[in-house]
């Protein structure tokens, strides 16, 4: 059985790896690419101060990142 802190961290960087192809992809993705971030920013801080519910929602909310 996996965990959330097992899997957070999975999420972070599989997201952070998508970020990347937003901004590869130049203007166009710059939308994309200022929400991947903003998210980013919300679940690292989330993590840092271990607020629980605050990493579930972003959890979800990595979840639902696609390339």
């Amino acid at each position: 059985m996996t965990t959330l802190g097992d899997e957070y961290p999975k999420e972070q960087a599989r997201v952070r790896t998508i970020l990347g192809y937003y901004k590869e992809i130049g203007p166009v993705g710059a939308f994309g690419a200022a929400w991947i971030e903003d998210l980013l920013q919300r679940a690292d801080r989330a993590a840092v101060e271990q607020d629980l519910p605050a990493m579930i929602a972003c959890f979800k909310e990595m979840q639902e990142v696609e390339a």
